[in-house]
């Protein structure tokens, strides 16, 4: 930048620096002390079927145009508001604007009442009775299954293990089936190194720091340049926003059930996953079964879920009509974010264009009334 010495561009650029100083200090103040977070999770939503902790919600609309509603499956570790993180930043705010009938599987939080959850439970019980309620819900005779992350493997394993579910198609998000590929995450429980019961807590469950802590060692300089970039942007209240609900959603974790990641780790260290022979529920289930429609979208920036631990997705699976898109994009970025607005989100669509059916007068939502049931 060019140097001046007129007085008066020295003077309104001081004003400048003295009035975004005074907004830093504001907003400093208010991310210190949490006040005036953003609310997360806005987009008007019910819960329409519930077991246990786990909760599946639909969202309302007034302009639902396909017929065959979409089921996200989260991870078991991660909060599912980074799917509706704000109203200008909304996963399932877009899929519900582009005239599709969104529901999502949230498991809530984890206690010891919990820790005994396998694979098993999400695979054989909580998954195929959540695509149920949402046919039950819709009127739809089919579903699209959306998994992110940890999702992604465990939409995987359903279809593997049910593969006669009415799935009109499946799309996985970062989903991690080489295990050997995860970097830090494959080695640091390669026998001998650490075992499973190091980080399970008096719960049963694997607490929520530990997760968050293995995370940011992936990148341990994460935490140094997101703090740098908050002092560049203390000022601008926007920047300030999105900083704030991004910042939440990393390091509010839940906890990881104890069964289910004993059950993981014996995956990651045995490769089963890439070799045809993992099980559920005591018996061997294949991927060479889903025979469902598949796209697998990956993140080639990803840190957490590395570009070549998601890639053979596609290879695993018995269907001939499986792609893989890879976007220039995070983790993250992939459902927020340019990236996500300009590039994953039009092709997603597309894909759930492609293998829907479109609405029928009948079934066409106005303001959908608040509806709970309660599984037995």
């Amino acid at each position: 930048m060019a140097l001046t010495t007129d007085p008066a561009d020295l003077v309104g650029r001081v004003r400048r620096d003295v009035g975004r100083n005074l907004l830093r200090a504001r907003n400093g103040v208010k991310y210190v002390t949490g006040i005036d977070r953003p609310e997360v999770g806005l987009t008007p939503k019910d819960t329409v079927w519930k077991r246990g902790k786990t909760e599946l919600w639909r969202y309302r609309s007034d302009r639902q145009t396909v017929g065959t509603p979409v089921l996200i499956v989260m991870s078991l570790i991660s909060r599912s508001y980074i799917l509706d993180l704000h109203p200008s930043s909304s996963f399932v705010g877009a899929l519900r604007d582009e005239g599709f009938d969104p529901y999502m599987l949230d498991w809530g939080i984890p206690d010891e009442r919990d820790a005994g959850n396998d694979l098993s439970t999400y695979v054989d019980e909580l998954l195929p009775l959540a695509v149920d309620a949402v046919l039950d819900s819709s009127g739809a005779g089919q579903v699209n299954l959306i998994g992110y992350c940890y999702g992604g493997l465990l939409s995987l394993l359903l279809g593997a293990a049910h593969p006669g579910l009415p799935v009109s198609s499946l799309l996985t998000m970062a989903t991690p089936v080489d295990f050997a590929q995860m970097g830090m995450f494959g080695r640091m429980f390669d026998t001998g190194r650490l075992s499973p019961e190091d980080l399970v807590d008096d719960t049963g469950n694997v607490p929520p720091d530990v997760i968050h802590n293995a995370f940011r060692v992936l990148k341990p300089t994460a935490d140094l340049t997101a703090y740098a970039v908050l002092w560049e942007k203390l000022w601008d209240d926007k920047q300030m926003e999105g900083f704030q609900v991004m910042g939440q959603w990393t390091r509010d974790h839940i906890p990881f059930p104890g069964a289910a990641f004993r059950e993981t780790v014996a995956m990651m260290r045995d490769k089963s996953l890439m070799q045809d022979r993992v099980r559920v529920g005591g018996r061997r289930v294949s991927l060479t079964d889903i025979e469902w429609p598949l796209l697998n979208v990956i993140a080639a920036k990803d840190h957490i879920v590395p570009p070549a631990a998601a890639r053979p997705v596609c290879d695993l699976v018995g269907s001939s009509r499986a792609q893989t898109l890879e976007i220039p994009a995070g983790h993250v970025g992939l459902v927020m974010g340019k990236a996500a607005a300009t590039t994953t989100m039009p092709k997603i669509f597309d894909w759930l264009h492609e293998h829907s059916d479109p609405a029928d007068d009948d079934v066409l939502q106005s303001d959908p009334p608040p509806h709970e049931q309660e599984s037995a």
